[in-house]
């Protein structure tokens, strides 16, 4: 495995556009950079008869992967876009991945970014999945994001975002790219084969003693990461990535997956997530770390879950990123499970810094 040391990035954000051309050209590291950002709308009603159509058939519990708030949305799609938009003016294209739907930023676009309309894309999943066509419909973020390197016109270099994960502050491209080398964020952590023993214990017990022959482990974060590590042959430690944007060099990928599609068709058979399922992002930082990429820093993120959280705790998140120059990301999960008067804090927070 990696044996050459790691190399701490530390990105010049004096200014947002610095060394860079707008989107209608290439950028100061030598090409040009897209933004994908996958997205769903969960109040669709088409979409929940579609899935509990199909939730009802997969030994997938609830709890892991078709629990409905892994699929709501509260309008967090608009501000990753104007965020984009605002703080990273030199990305070229935003494409944003989904079933059947449309998240309405029309409106928005032509209000606040006339020029910039023409620049995001909806992506539907019948683009990426084609030639895969029988492992659609899928409600499994993890499958979704193994494709997206299909779409059509996507740049070499791109960042994958989540839907609920915004920009604060203005960045340069090197933020995403040295050269053409994605920068990583996360650390390196020591192999996760105790919980892999784990889940195979629980697994055997369930099933052979208390009468669940259905069970199946949850899949959970860091595990998806450890299955990627694991498939490249890393043994004693994984990198584990964090909430934030996910800058990928495309070919190294698509060649990863054009030479092993047995192993592309098996990862994306699952319609909701499963724990043996790899992720895309977790693949793609370990097959540059193979590759010599040492541009590895700090997440510069602050994570927000305000579910059943004490008073304040928005507002501390907050203060959080004016106060702390090295924050660019803010990462604001399951606000469909806080009261309004909550989310409506936060997103006035985010109309004043995006000048809305």
């Amino acid at each position: 495995m990696p044996s050459a040391p790691d190399r701490t990035v530390t990105p010049d954000r004096t200014a947002a556009t610095a060394g860079a051309k707008t989107a209608s050209g290439a950028d100061a590291t030598g090409g040009p950079v897209d933004v994908v950002i996958a997205w769903v709308d969960g109040s669709d009603p088409k979409l929940t008869e579609k899935r509990n159509r199909y939730s009802g058939k997969t030994k997938v519990p609830v709890s892991s992967g078709a629990h409905p708030t892994r699929f709501a949305s509260s309008n967090e799609i608009k501000y990753c876009v104007l965020s984009v938009l605002r703080f990273a003016p030199f990305v070229r294209n935003i494409f944003i991945v989904t079933d059947g739907q449309d998240p309405g930023l029309t409106g928005d676009l032509q209000k606040y970014f006339p020029e910039r309309a023409g620049s995001v894309r909806i992506v539907d999943h019948t683009e990426i999945f084609d030639g895969y066509e029988e492992y659609l419909p899928t409600f499994n973020s993890i499958s979704i994001a193994n494709m997206i390197w299909r779409i059509n016109g996507l740049a070499e270099k791109f960042v994958y975002f989540n839907d609920d994960t915004f920009l604060v502050r203005g960045i340069s491209p090197e933020e995403w790219f040295v050269g053409d080398a994605p920068v990583m964020r996360g650390r390196w952590v020591p192999a996760a084969r105790p919980r892999v023993v784990l889940d195979r214990m629980r697994k055997w017990f369930y099933r052979h003693l208390a009468g669940r022959h259905d069970y199946q482990p949850r899949a959970s974060f860091h595990l998806g990461q450890w299955n990627a590590a694991a498939l490249l042959g890393f043994r004693f430690r994984y990198f584990t990535n964090s909430h934030t944007p996910h800058p990928v060099g495309r070919s190294l990928v698509e060649d990863f997956f054009l030479k092993n599609d047995s192993l592309l068709r098996k990862n994306i058979s699952f319609r909701f997530r499963d724990h043996s399922q790899f992720t895309f992002i977790s693949l793609s930082n370990h097959l540059q770390l193979l590759n010599g990429n040492r541009n590895i820093a700090r997440p510069a993120v602050v994570y927000l879950k305000p579910e059943n959280r004490a008073p304040g705790y928005i507002d501390k998140k907050i203060n959080l990123c004016e106060s702390d120059p090295v924050i660019i990301y803010m990462c604001a999960q399951s606000l469909d499970q806080v009261e309004e008067k909550e989310r409506m804090k936060l997103f006035s927070w985010l109309d004043g810094k995006l000048g809305l």
